[in-house]
């Protein structure tokens, strides 16, 4: 009976250590989780930063940045030629003309989105969001050798390729979210 006991008490601390892990494991912003690490195509990418965008009085989504080795400036972030994502939760219901437009007024700082072949690929990327519900995601991963990857309920799903695109919308994202020392 003694030794039963044991093996319980036993069972319980594992379980509570797995479970405090967990806990720790993840951050939380405006009540949405993000891991603090995540596995991508067998990489290991981690949660640079996470913050909530609020309009007037509503929290409209968290966003995550992931990168594989967290940067100490914003131009290393937007430089680096490996895994990085954005993640975006959405914590309401956005029209497809409501998150387009703000997509536009957000990326509008950066001169190359305005015009030429990168203006044509921001086209790209708009074409292929959709309206999104509460608790969607729209995830935009650069992947080197590859472009940007667009997914997430939020995205019918697109790949850009090559990276100056890429550096384009992460400088405009960062330069409009700060986040490291510039």
């Amino acid at each position: 009976m003694v030794r039963d006991g044991w093996w319980m008490v036993a069972r319980w601390g594992v379980l509570s250590a797995v479970l405090v892990a967990g806990l720790v494991e993840a951050r939380e912003v405006g009540g949405v989780k993000m891991p603090d690490t995540l596995q991508l195509q067998g990489r290991q990418l981690e949660l640079a930063h996470m913050a909530l965008k609020e309009k007037l009085f509503f929290n409209v989504y968290v966003w995550g940045l992931y990168m594989e080795q967290v940067p100490r400036a914003q131009s290393e972030a937007i430089a680096a030629n490996s895994l990085k994502q954005l993640h975006f939760r959405f914590l309401r219901k956005v029209r497809r003309d409501q998150l387009l437009d703000a997509f536009r007024q957000g990326l509008s700082s950066n001169a190359d989105l305005r015009s030429g072949p990168l203006q044509q690929q921001l086209e790209t990327l708009l074409a292929s969001l959709k309206d999104v519900s509460k608790g969607d995601n729209l995830v935009i991963t650069y992947v080197p050798e590859t472009g940007l990857q667009v997914s997430g309920e939020a995205s019918g799903g697109v790949v850009i390729p090559g990276k100056p695109f890429a550096d384009a919308l992460f400088a405009a994202w960062l330069h409009r979210h700060p986040v490291f020392g510039r």
